[in-house]
């Protein structure tokens, strides 16, 4: 078992990395956060013990993992760079021995439903997301019907905003609607570039997601993903013109509407979830009705 490097040093983890023969993978969005006050803070929120079981993604070489595993949780991260995975396997040796840490190792978007099925939702999910696929992964999990009782997760300012936007505003989207259908969103602390390294050329935000006590609040999950990604599809297109197809024609999409109390003029953009919700079950309604 090999000893980590100092976390909060960046040049002590530049000269880790050159002595080991690596080098930091822009392709996958590495950076690590070397500000320990921030790294306590959010495992704070993520709120874990002894009996918590969480899932990582993008370990790197383990700080946020080191954090985790000292608060007794069982851990399994999600690491597509063999060398990382190589070295945290090593770090935490003696925890992998005591069944509280393993390594998936591969793109988390192509291993997280296969290791799911083999060993269940756990209760939290964390992760320092690599900025051009943080929504995808939000997103899979959502549609994949796997929710966490909470996520912490660091992604870029601009993917945190549209996470928590309000209807009528620019960020407001279809992905908004998925992760506050699911979640409650808040936002826990913004982290400027200075706080990773290397230092990212875009801002980062944490958000808090906890798991809605009353969901799905729908007839038809299925149903109501493929509406509102319709409904968002053309922004400048009104929603009667967005849910024609879907509807199965004019009339039908009047009967959609008029139930739903919603006036055919109105975009996507200025409903609230619970308005989208009512949309959907009486769209489930009409199409269900029309198939008999």
């Amino acid at each position: 078992m090999i000893k980590h490097p100092d976390y909060n040093s960046p040049i002590e983890l530049k000269n880790f990395l050159d002595e080991n023969g690596m080098a930091m993978q822009k392709k996958f969005g590495q950076n690590f956060l070397v500000n320990a006050d921030a790294r306590k803070k959010l495992i704070d929120v993520l709120d874990i013990d002894e009996n918590s079981k969480v899932w990582e993604v993008g370990p790197g070489l383990g700080s946020m993992t080191d954090e985790i595993l000292s608060r007794g949780a069982t851990l399994t991260s999600f690491e597509i760079d063999h060398g990382f995975a190589r070295l945290v396997r090593q770090f935490f040796e003696d925890y992998s021995e005591k069944n509280k840490f393993s390594v998936v190792e591969g793109d988390v978007l192509k291993t997280w439903k296969k290791h799911c099925d083999e060993c269940g939702v756990p209760d939290r999910f964390f992760g320092n997301l690599p900025y051009n696929v943080a929504a995808t992964i939000i997103g899979d999990m959502i549609n994949g019907g796997v929710r966490f009782d909470k996520i912490v997760v660091t992604i870029q300012k601009e993917v945190a905003m549209r996470m928590t936007a309000a209807p009528g505003t620019e960020d407001y989207s279809s992905f908004s609607v998925l992760c506050q259908w699911a979640y409650d969103v808040k936002n826990v602390l913004d982290l400027a570039g200075g706080n990773f390294w290397p230092v990212p050329n875009v801002a980062s935000r944490a958000v808090l997601m906890t798991k809605k006590a009353d969901f799905p609040r729908c007839k038809n999950p299925s149903l109501f993903m493929r509406m509102i990604r319709q409904l968002f599809s053309s922004r400048r297109k009104t929603v009667r013109n967005n849910l024609l197809k879907m509807a199965g024609g004019g009339e039908n999409c009047d009967k959609v509407l008029a139930a739903a109390g919603v006036n055919p003029s109105v975009r996507a953009e200025a409903m609230s979830v619970d308005e989208l919700l009512k949309l959907s079950d009486c769209l489930s309604d009409v199409v269900g009705n029309s198939k008999k």
